[in-house]
């Protein structure tokens, strides 16, 4: 039997077999959304796959009662952690009334939810990385005992948001934990025509932080460095930046055509490290998970995502007259 990682860490049986639900959960609701798209039923698609370890893997390392996370719209493992359900995930791809995150005016991806503690974020991209430091500053300010976790793709670490909030946050040393999820393109753009240091996390000690590279395909290992991240930042010590290395195995979204820019043989042998399946082995390795467990856990997620098509597809749409709702304040 192979070394029990999950148990040194503090996690139960129990703990992983849920994470490994969460990240097949994200996948299978991202995979019915394609389907969905190309059927013509709905009108765009961000996806995850590839980077479900590393978001749930992260956002199991926080706590969900305290902890602030304010995702980037890739981050379907982070919001299904926090509490958002299949369901609420369809109404927005659907853009219906009942969308939580925006009442179905937002693209699909612009997560949003008060009471999971969700902050919402908004289309040019890195714009989350100033919120989740003012959060933090915040809650520093009324001595709250909280966290803030904000991610985004390596693309968006050559912002000047980034540079901006993760220079503020290492000056007041705010309890924030930087996430970058290195997916290897930033749209059709490869890591290596993007920076000139080797590591996203090398840029850390010029923010007065540590830096750390961590393989995204593996969500123990995401899960103790972001732990340490959090224990950290409630310490008074504060920020870290994060660099959780995986790969995009879809287009950039379902609007792009990653032929144009990446190899075929690139893709498929990014595969062969697909966290669903690596994840899935060790769980086998260490005797947690069997074939009949597997194929219990996957058919209670396909009835999620079914019931969640079946009702986001029959709810109804906001109505005309609504347009205005949310923009501005009502008597």
């Amino acid at each position: 039997m192979a070394e029990n990682r999950h148990k040194t860490l503090g996690l139960c049986d129990e703990n992983v077999l849920e994470m490994y639900e969460t990240m097949l959960l994200a996948r299978r609701i991202d995979e019915r959304m394609w389907l969905l798209n190309r059927a013509g039923k709905i009108p765009f698609v961000i996806s995850c796959q590839g980077q479900e370890a590393a978001q749930v893997g992260a956002a199991f390392a926080l706590n969900r009662e305290k902890d602030y996370v304010l995702p980037y719209y890739r981050d379907m493992g982070v919001v299904l952690t926090f509490g958002m359900t299949a369901k609420e995930l369809m109404l927005s791809a659907f853009a219906k009334a009942d969308d939580p995150n925006s009442g179905g005016r937002q693209m699909p991806g612009h997560f949003g939810q008060k009471k999971n503690r969700i902050v919402t974020g908004s289309s040019p991209v890195t714009t989350q990385v100033p919120h989740a430091v003012g959060i933090a500053l915040a809650g520093k300010m009324e001595q709250k005992d909280l966290v803030t976790f904000v991610t985004f793709g390596e693309g968006s670490s050559n912002q000047g948001d980034f540079h901006e909030g993760a220079n503020f946050a290492g000056v007041h040393k705010l309890p924030v934990i930087f996430m970058c999820e290195n997916n290897k393109y930033a749209i059709s753009v490869p890591i290596e025509k993007q920076l000139a240091c080797e590591k996203v996390s090398d840029r850390a000690p010029g923010y007065g932080m540590p830096g750390i590279t961590v393989d995204g395909n593996d969500p123990l290992e995401v899960y103790r460095v972001v732990k340490e991240a959090a224990d950290r930042g409630r310490r008074g010590e504060g920020p870290s930046l994060v660099e959780a290395v995986s790969y995009r195995l879809t287009a950039h979204s379902s609007d792009d055509d990653d032929r144009a820019y990446r190899d075929r043989e690139e893709v498929e042998a990014a595969k062969q490290k697909d966290p669903i399946f690596t994840f899935a082995t060790y769980l086998k390795e260490t005797g947690v998970l069997d074939d009949a467990l597997e194929s219990e856990i996957n058919d209670r997620v396909m009835k999620l995502v079914n019931e969640a098509t079946d009702e986001a597809e029959k709810a109804p749409y906001a109505e005309p007259e609504h347009t205005l709702k949310y923009v501005y304040a009502e008597k």
